[in-house]
């Protein structure tokens, strides 16, 4: 077989699936950087998308990556980026905010604690942050696995993040609080979000690390407007629909797990915890 590094073309979506599925790293023969920009790995992106959705998947919302600007420098990457939550991807906690997570097939798992946010209706063009408020459903804490099919987390370039399903691999979404409970104006609930904190609790009991809603573009609700507009942009990707899912990226570094562990993370009020274990 031709390797894409010797005829220096990138992976296709079908490539990109099949080590996805197969928990697999992307072969050193795969070209670096695999991909030419940042457009043309969401092009790709959307092909695999198109590949899951083919075969049954159903989307269930969208993941924003790489919102938190503490962390651009570990991972060499400077922008946020977006992919896609599946309803094979997705699951929710009991009421206490307990939930289990399977780690099979996944590649280099990490765990990211975030906010997320749920749609009642799509957002009107051009929405500003009071139409985004107003388009909202619920929110709630979660966590988020992510992944890299790039060894050691080493990316040539951004491009390879997008392509590579802008590295999701699952979501626990805790207890759900109506959005207009919780605030009553977007100003609000981007000063609620920006101020509230939260401690990460690793498998040894110890605290891992702390993080705030201010780390992610500012606040949630600003990563979440950021995201709407570049989503928009973007040729022949999908609108947010009534009932997607967003999360909002990081609001700590991105913590190695691996099965049997328990992991736990503490909200300020009212967003209360998360205590997910891993299979």
């Amino acid at each position: 077989m031709t390797s894409e590094a010797s005829t220096g073309r990138a992976p296709s979506a079908e490539q990109l699936l099949a080590w996805a599925d197969g928990g697999t790293h992307w072969p050193a023969s795969v070209a670096t950087p695999a991909f030419a920009d940042v457009p043309a790995a969401y092009q790709t992106a959307l092909a695999l998308r198109a590949l899951r959705q083919a075969r049954g998947e159903q989307p269930r919302g969208f993941k924003i990556g790489f919102t938190n600007r503490n962390i651009w420098p570990i991972y060499q990457v400077f922008a946020p980026i977006w992919g896609t939550v599946w309803d094979s991807t997705l699951r929710f906690t009991d009421a206490q905010g307990a939930g289990t997570l399977s780690l099979q097939a996944t590649c280099e798992p990490r765990l990211e604690p975030e906010l997320v946010f749920a749609f009642r209706h799509t957002p009107p063009a051009g929405a500003n942050l009071a139409q985004l408020f107003d388009a909202l459903d619920w929110l709630a804490p979660g966590v988020e696995i992510v992944q890299s099919h790039r060894p050691h987390w080493r990316f040539a370039a951004a491009a390879e993040t997008v392509a590579d399903g802008a590295l999701h691999a699952r979501l626990l979404v805790g207890p759900r609080i109506a959005v207009r409970d919780f605030a009553g104006s977007a100003a609000e609930l981007q000063q609620k979000l920006a101020e509230a904190e939260l401690t990460l609790i690793g498998p040894n009991g110890q605290s891992a690390e702390s993080g705030r809603g201010a780390n992610v573009l500012d606040d949630p609700l600003q990563a979440l407007h950021h995201f709407l507009t570049e989503l928009r942009q973007c040729p022949g990707a999908p609108d947010v629909q009534p009932g997607d899912v967003v999360t909002t990226g990081t609001w700590t570094d991105a913590w190695p797990v691996a099965p049997g562990e328990r992991w736990r993370v503490r909200y300020s009020a009212p967003l209360g915890q998360l205590d997910v274990r891993f299979s």
